[in-house]
């Protein structure tokens, strides 16, 4: 693509993504759905001709493009949440249980439901799993019409009022952390054979030591990053104070780092971190300042992605694809996510809102809109990276056929299902 163009290109493109949130606003149209749209017209024209689009050869761009994006959308929904999460208060958990149920009864029957679908249409045990695992985390960056708004500030106790936003939004930050155990097992399977062989790796290693330790040094990070932003004896260090928003993104990237460097999962450093800052000094407008700056630069990372992916689509993304295919991401969309959600919302529970804090509808929502996404590719090129029989295109048109279904079902849904299910729909 001549460079001309891609400037022409590209500025048109941060114009759609400057004002559609708030032109779509009212209709059930998704800012995500419009440029995919773009993105595939984009595909049909000689604009990208000699733009790297196979994810094969171009493995390793996509792998770090998509985890930059990951990160900074899990940054900006640490910082959204209201409600704390206190380590020593039972209490504090207890009101975090439909995130807890999501996540740990949820996800993995999701990601075992996949797997098995795989298994039906053929593939090896390794990369049945993998496509399990990418394909159960709710994602972070597509699923901002179904989560909170952002940080509330101000001489009052906060907390969140939406119990079903604030399900999903906290599900999406942590559940692209917590697949990547998972998403291990594929490697591990494909790298080292019998479960015998690496069993107890796995279950000390990457499920244990590695969530620990992201969770751990995103705690560290995030207080250090706090107490001088806040509280620092030295006024040149008190960045609150003068509003230097761009400490988000100081954050992000530092425990993004310290997180690996350690041997922990990245994902869950940099939430960890977000959710850690934004308890100190809640009712401090500088929350407000460091979301925003996340969410803007998650919204511009988004929108090369999905185009990349709309160009994709008519360049041969789907070459591959297949009934099979097609068939597992319908039933993970419209079957696997929503029974796996709602019968780990159900279990135990006995009145409509016991345990969970959700209504009956609004449990059967946060069942359904497990939308899929960026982070789905992110797990994929990552995989193919520590075993390249993961990254067959048959994998890779069935992730991007089912991220496609998710933005059109759920970008479509989000809207008129959210307002029907406003808590203060009553009240206005």
């Amino acid at each position: 693509m001549r460079p001309d163009l891609v400037y022409l290109v590209a500025g048109a493109s941060l114009l759609l993504a400057i004002v559609l949130p708030e032109l779509l606003s009212r209709w059930a149209i998704s800012a995500p759905m419009v440029l995919v749209g773009v993105g595939m017209l984009i595909g049909l024209t000689p604009l990208p001709d000699g733009m790297p689009l196979d994810p094969q050869e171009n493995r390793a761009a996509i792998e770090h493009v998509t985890e930059l994006v990951v990160i900074v959308a899990l940054m900006g929904v640490g910082l959204a949440l209201d409600r704390p999460l206190e380590v020593r208060s039972r209490a504090s958990w207890r009101r975090w249980t439909a995130t807890w149920r999501l996540l740990l009864i949820g996800m993995p029957l999701t990601i075992g439901a996949v797997a098995l679908l795989g298994w039906w249409a053929g593939l090896a045990p390794a990369a049945a799993i993998v496509l399990g695992a990418a394909l159960a985390p709710t994602d972070p960056v597509l699923a901002s019409d179904v989560q909170v708004a952002g940080p509330q500030t101000g001489e009052h106790e906060v907390d969140e009022t939406d119990e079903l936003r604030f399900t999903l939004t906290s599900e999406a930050g942590l559940n692209d952390g917590l697949a990547f155990p998972f998403v291990y097992v594929a490697v591990l399977v494909a790298t080292e054979g019998a479960v015998s062989h690496w069993g107890l790796k796995w279950v000390g290693f990457y499920l244990v030591f590695k969530v620990l330790a992201g969770i751990v040094a995103g705690i560290v990070v995030g207080r250090v990053l706090a107490s001088l932003a806040f509280r620092s004896r030295s006024r040149s260090l008190r960045v609150a104070e003068r509003g230097e928003s761009l400490l988000a993104l100081a954050a992000l990237v530092a425990s993004y780092g310290v997180g690996e460097v350690i041997g922990g999962y990245g994902f869950l450093a940099v939430f960890a971190c977000a959710m850690t800052f934004r308890s100190a000094e809640r009712s401090h407008d500088y929350h407000v300042a460091m979301h925003e700056v996340a969410e803007r630069l998650e919204r511009l990372l988004t929108l090369f992605v999905l185009l990349v992916l709309g160009i994709g689509l008519t360049r041969g993304l789907f070459d591959a694809l297949d009934w099979r295919g097609a068939a597992l991401g319908l039933a993970l969309i419209f079957l696997v996510r929503p029974a796996a959600g709602i019968l780990a919302l159900r279990i135990g529970t006995r009145k409509p809102a016991d345990a969970t804090g959700l209504t009956s509808q609004q449990r059967w929502a946060a069942a359904f809109f497990g939308v899929r996404g960026v982070g789905s590719i992110y797990y994929l090129a990552y995989a193919a990276g520590e075993a390249p029989e993961l990254g067959a295109d048959w994998l890779w048109s069935t992730l991007s056929f089912t991220i496609i279904a998710s933005v059109l079902v759920h970008g479509a849904l989000a809207t008129p299902v959210m307002a029907r299910l406003d808590p203060d729909r009553g009240a206005s």
